[in-house]
């Protein structure tokens, strides 16, 4: 089975990254799912959706959970007992970041040039004007739009918005971590962001 990478954060919080490269069957082998699941499974008309599902069965493993100890709220975030999760899934990887004592958030993305022309949607683009790199460009966005997303999954309800509520500090690179805040309804939140880049991919977990 493909576990991608496990990152340490601390003695509370990690992130696990899988890779997709197994057919349904194999993916399916070593899982229990709960009669919700099993229908929701069913119910994805994309295969690799239902890898994706699966996947991250093979990841709450990780952290000696199964698919029965995750729970939903009603508007779509997952919950658990104990701890705090969060989950992505893009193409043929998936992610989750747990904790023991904080509230986490992630998001794995594509890096793709469509995100220059949604990025007015999401963050102020003048911005980033100074760079003129095209591919720098892209990474920076994907990065941003990923902290952003990371963030909205901490809130994890719904009215918040990217480009009015949620505020990331620019950053380097080379850093690989900034900061970011969500502003709405009168509080204030700040965050840690921290991001890797791989295979043409960003992922992105805030805590």
């Amino acid at each position: 089975m493909a576990l991608y990478k496990t990152l340490t954060i601390s003695s509370e919080t990690k992130v696990f990254i899988w890779k997709i490269e197994e057919s349904i069957d194999e993916l399916k082998a070593g899982i229990t799912l709960t009669t919700n699941s099993e229908a929701r499974l069913n119910s994805m008309k994309s295969e690799l959706h239902q890898k994706g599902f699966l996947s991250i069965r093979h990841l709450l493993k990780e952290i000696n959970l199964n698919d029965a100890d995750l729970e939903y709220d009603e508007f779509g975030k997952p919950h658990l007992k104990e701890g705090y999760i969060s989950i992505t899934h893009s193409f043929n990887f998936t992610a989750i970041i747990y904790s023991t004592n904080k509230v986490v958030g992630i998001d794995i993305e594509k890096q793709r040039d469509k995100i220059l022309k949604i990025a007015h949607k999401f963050t102020p683009i003048e911005e980033y004007k100074t760079i003129a790199n095209v591919d720098a460009l892209i990474a920076k966005l994907t990065i941003v739009w990923g902290a952003k997303e990371s963030l909205y999954k901490i809130y994890g309800k719904k009215k918040l918005l990217f480009l009015h509520h949620i505020y990331i500090e620019d950053f380097k690179f080379d850093d690989s971590k900034t900061t970011g805040e969500i502003r709405f309804n009168g509080e204030q939140n700040s965050y840690d962001i921290e991001f890797l880049e791989f295979e043409g991919f960003t992922c992105v977990y805030a805590f």
